[in-house]
């Protein structure tokens, strides 16, 4: 065995029994010493390893993304567990009462719903595994425990570090509760009482805080805990301290806790091994930043607005007054997250977290980084950027078939991803928002214009992301319909393409096969998502604020419509339905747009990287290409109008859409006022009545009856008054000629009906 050297390894248990049995047996064999210690989800083996197993135990183990520790020394997060408590539960809108409890509406033992302390529970459960409750096991007898910090450094837990943090946030979540109630008016005649509850609990939290920390250095002495943890305990104590001062509004005490605090935070992001970590640290940083900014103007310090020269200069000043073994504890932390010899395991397990960093290279927008202070960001971005990563191995361009059909999942996944991290930017800025304007707690100064201003700024950029990746899978998918209407007879191409086969033929003269009725109106709503999509684009910020990207965005736009009134234009020439006038007015339509477009590309190029050539790129050839067609498509719209009337139908289709046809509008209104005389109308239309035969009038005369000369003389009289009174009707102006209906039977026989102008009203219209 080669010269080994005694580890600890802290990892997750993920590895399979088979495997460390096989490694216990293979250390045991040698004569090492194996000490296993089995806490939750945490195994410790302190073995003789030779290096080969050491690598083989650092390939199958990890800590959560966390480097592996090689010295024997767990990890407390104490930053990161208050920050996921308080996020989870309301201090995101400074909702303390939420914080301290949680109601549980399904226990309906009473009309009210039963509240639970949200903290008190997780200290009971925490009690309750440690085995540390305050009584005996029967319930009976009362049996008061030693102290945590008591303890022997071989059985502290790591449940014992997060009940002290617990416990402190409990205190403090407490006494903010407590003064933001003695703020309201209400409380008036209360206040004071309030406010002296508040400073009683907001001791008890420094209390147990103090208890973290003295427990934490005890372990770090022991080579039990980082020096990463101690330092994020540290921080954790000192910003409790300054809270409490500044509340007290002794801001000369108060100063120098905030800006070693401060100090710490910068240290802990500036060597963040993930980009979590570094987030967590910024997050922390922008709270205390205007705590200190506040303290420095209320002791009348010069340029108390430079928060960065304020901490470097008092910070200086006190962190080793104030942290025990300062200088020791950052060298210790430094040669960790940092060591020099880069075949070490640790310098290989920080390699390996490189793929839990953001690519900074893809978080940029006009040359600055997009600034990402918020953990639970972090996590959604990660994300993407994996989708993004798989969608970069998918080879759109050679997809043929159902590699194109991976393309659009890959994009789905994308989207889907984006969307996710989209939502909770828009809940980070909501509540940052909120926040800023409803705090009424005088020690929790929101982070100030500059935070929520970062997290607006990086929501948008998440939409737009989100918007343009939309825009490139519709974009997709309409080349692929496309291609589908370019395999049919009659060419149904959305672009230029294969436009010269196509005009050597005139439409009249091709055999034309019947076309999927849906395909024409898919390919529009597509357009109509793109339009939808840069239209929300053209509305951020980010867009509105730089004058090349908003014109740039507009003239996609344009260029969007243009090809959607092509497409829109073609539905009106298919097999069943021929409406030339329909057609050629959308197409004067598209030669409006694309108009419009080459006015902006006449200033900008469209084709350019940083104008969003990845998602939507257009090229000048584009522009000049869909110009000609719309004017072949016009001029063969034209020519068979003029060829074949705006009505041609194919044959057989005439009779049918005749008896389906409804009366002219004028008509139909006319009759509601006007006594028409049907036999004048029909006369004027030629389709009056053959007049009878001489044989046939005399036919009934000679059967009727016998009449009476009074009789006689009363049905001569009548005729005599009839026929003055159509005499008289004649003479008067006449009613306007009804040529609709003549034009209509005559020389609109196959004519579709509701085909006319006037049918939009409909054939209901003035029907009594």
């Amino acid at each position: 065995m080669s010269e080994a050297a005694n580890f600890i390894i802290t990892f997750k248990e993920n590895a399979s029994g088979e495997d460390i049995q096989k490694y216990k047996d293979e250390v045991t064999s040698e004569g090492g010493e194996i000490n296993r210690e089995f806490n939750g989800l945490m195994t410790g083996f302190s073995a003789k390893i030779q290096p080969q197993t050491l690598q083989a135990f650092k390939e199958k183990a990890s800590l959560d993304g966390s480097p592996i520790q090689f010295i024997g020394e767990r990890i407390l997060r104490s930053l990161q567990v208050a920050n996921e408590q308080q996020s989870a539960y309301g201090l995101r809108y400074d909702d303390f009462a939420r914080y301290r409890h949680v109601s549980f509406s399904w226990l309906k033992i009473s009309a009210e719903p039963i509240s639970r302390k949200h903290c008190a529970n997780r200290t009971h459960r925490l009690r309750s595994s440690l085995k540390i409750t305050h009584s005996s096991s029967k319930g009976r007898d009362f049996r008061k425990l030693p102290p945590i910090t008591e303890l022997p450094v071989d059985k502290v837990k790591d449940d014992h570090l997060q009940l002290l943090l617990i416990e402190s946030e409990r205190a403090w979540a407490y006494a903010q509760e407590l003064i933001s109630s003695s703020l309201l008016p209400a409380n008036a005649n209360n206040a004071a009482s309030l406010r002296h509850h508040a400073t009683g609990r907001f001791r008890r939290s420094i209390h147990w805080a103090t208890q973290l920390l003295s427990l934490a250095q005890t372990l770090y002495t022991a080579d039990k805990l980082t020096a990463e943890s101690l330092l994020q305990v540290t921080a954790y104590v000192l910003l409790l301290n300054g809270r409490f001062l500044l509340s007290r509004e002794d801001f000369e005490s108060a100063l120098p806790q905030l800006s070693v605090t401060r100090r710490i935070l910068d240290i802990l992001a500036d060597h963040a091994t993930t980009s979590k970590d570094h987030a967590l640290a910024v997050l922390w940083a922008d709270q205390v930043g205007p705590m200190i900014r506040w303290s420095a103007h209320q002791m009348g310090r010069e340029k108390a607005y430079d928060v960065d020269s304020i901490v470097a200069q008092v910070a200086k000043e006190n962190v080793k007054e104030l942290v025990d073994g300062w200088d020791g504890i950052l060298k210790k932390f430094r040669d960790q997250v940092e060591p020099g010899d880069a075949n070490t395991a640790a310098a290989a397990a920080k390699k390996d977290l490189g793929k839990a960093k953001l690519d900074q290279s893809k978080l940029m927008w006009e040359g600055e980084n997009v600034p990402v202070r918020n953990p639970e960001l972090v996590d959604m971005l990660l994300k993407v950027q994996s989708a993004e990563a798989k969608f970069d191995s998918t080879n759109i361009a050679g997809n043929k078939g159902n590699a194109g059909k991976k393309a659009v999942a890959a994009y789905d996944a994308v989207l889907a991803a984006l969307s996710d991290a989209e939502e909770v930017a828009k809940k980070l800025s909501e509540s940052e928002a909120q926040k800023a304007s409803s705090s009424t707690i005088p020690t929790n100064l929101n982070p100030g214009g500059g935070t929520i201003r970062d997290m607006h700024f990086v929501h948008t950029y998440i939409v737009y992301q989100l918007l343009s990746k939309r825009i490139q899978r519709d974009l997709l998918l309409v080349d692929a319909l496309t291609k589908e209407a370019s395999a049919s007879p009659i060419g149904l191409l959305v672009g230029p393409k294969n436009v010269k086969s196509k005009a050597k033929h005139s439409r009249s003269s091709q055999q034309v096969q019947p076309v999927d009725p849906r395909l024409y109106p898919a390919i529009v709503k597509l357009f109509d998502t793109i339009l939808q999509s840069l239209t929300q684009m053209r509305t951020l910020s980010i867009v509105d604020d730089n004058p090349d990207l908003s014109a740039s965005v507009e003239g996609r736009t344009a260029w969007t419509k243009a090809r959607r009134c092509l497409i829109l234009a073609r539905c009106y020439d298919v097999p069943g339905i021929k409406k030339y006038a329909e057609a050629l007015t959308i197409l004067q339509h598209a030669s409006v747009h694309l108009r419009e477009v080459r006015g902006v590309a006449s200033s900008l190029d469209l084709n350019d990287a940083s104008l969003g050539k990845a998602f939507y790129p257009i090229s000048p050839s584009e522009i000049d290409e869909l110009d000609g067609v719309i004017a072949r498509e016009g001029m063969e719209y034209k020519r068979a109008w003029l060829e074949k009337g705006s009505s041609a139908l194919p044959d057989g289709e005439g009779k049918q859409q005749q008896q389906t046809q409804k009366k002219p509008v004028f008509f139909n209104i006319a009759l509601n006022y006007i006594d028409v005389d049907i036999d004048k109308l029909r006369e004027r239309a030629g389709k009056a009545p053959a007049p009878a035969t001489p044989a046939a009038a005399a036919a009934p005369s000679s059967k009727a009856p016998s009449t009476t000369p009074q009789n006689s003389k009363a049905g001569s009289a009548a005729a005599v008054a009839q026929r003055k009174a159509l005499a008289e009707g004649l003479s008067r102006s006449g009613t306007p000629e009804p040529r609709d209906v003549v034009d209509t039977q005559a020389q609109n026989k196959p004519l579709a009906g509701g085909n006319r102008l006037g049918s939009l009203l409909g054939g209901w219209w003035g029907r009594s």
